[in-house]
């Protein structure tokens, strides 16, 4: 399966591996962080498993949604207490950014919307770990402050679940 991820800069890593020891209370951390813009599912797609063709739907679609690079900021820590999909809770990385809601709603509108993840319910986030106690997860956002991080991303890469890489980068004009 592929999805559209924000590029992440390497500050972001060094937040994540600062917040390690807080961490430890959680089931499984994440290793690898993404920022995803958009999730591409075959059922509502059939050119989600084709890589050369949602290439090539993607690069006009993003020239006019998205003409230039993407202002992004990471503000704080909070948590999805019962996630739709996988063990919860969910700890994560707050992402603010007006253009990349409004590029996520372009890619739905394209795209289709994958339920209970994508569209109104839609969170921009860095996800730093998860499963175990919800008590934990609130701890943990209520006593610890990251400092913001803000970067400018101008491509996006096209993510390969199946290799865990990046198997397409578009720029952003």
């Amino acid at each position: 399966m592929f999805s559209l991820n924000v590029p992440l800069p390497g500050r972001v890593g060094r937040l994540a591996a600062d917040l390690h020891p807080e961490l430890s209370r959680f089931e499984r951390i994440r290793d690898r962080h993404t920022l995803v813009a958009k999730r591409f599912d075959t059922d509502l797609d059939p050119d989600a498993d084709s890589l050369p063709r949602l290439r090539e739907r993607l690069r006009p679609l993003l020239r006019e949604a998205a003409p230039g690079p993407l202002d992004l900021r990471i503000t704080g820590l909070d948590c999805f207490a019962d996630p739709p999909r996988g063990t919860g809770p969910v700890l994560y990385l707050a992402v603010e950014s007006p253009g990349l809601a409004s590029l996520h709603r372009r890619l739905c509108d394209s795209f289709g919307v994958v339920a209970g993840i994508e569209g109104d319910d839609y969170v921009p986030h860095v996800t730093l770990a998860r499963g175990g106690r919800i008590e934990d997860a609130r701890d943990v956002v209520e006593r610890r402050e990251i400092d913001p991080v803000s970067w400018t991303a101008d491509e996006l890469r096209v993510w390969d679940s199946r290799y865990r890489e990046a198997a397409a980068r578009i720029p952003l004009r």
